[in-house]
């Protein structure tokens, strides 16, 4: 029963470290597209 506890809490910590880094890439995007440099033609 422990080894099941065990196993639920490091699947909702690798679920709450996907959706933190996923965030973090996509601001990260978003910056790089708000400060990217603009070339007129």
């Amino acid at each position: 029963m422990k080894k099941l506890v065990l196993l639920a809490l490091a699947v909702v910590g690798a679920l709450f470290a996907k959706r933190k880094f996923d965030a973090g890439r996509a601001e990260q995007a978003l910056w790089a597209e708000a400060t990217d440099n603009v070339t007129s033609s």
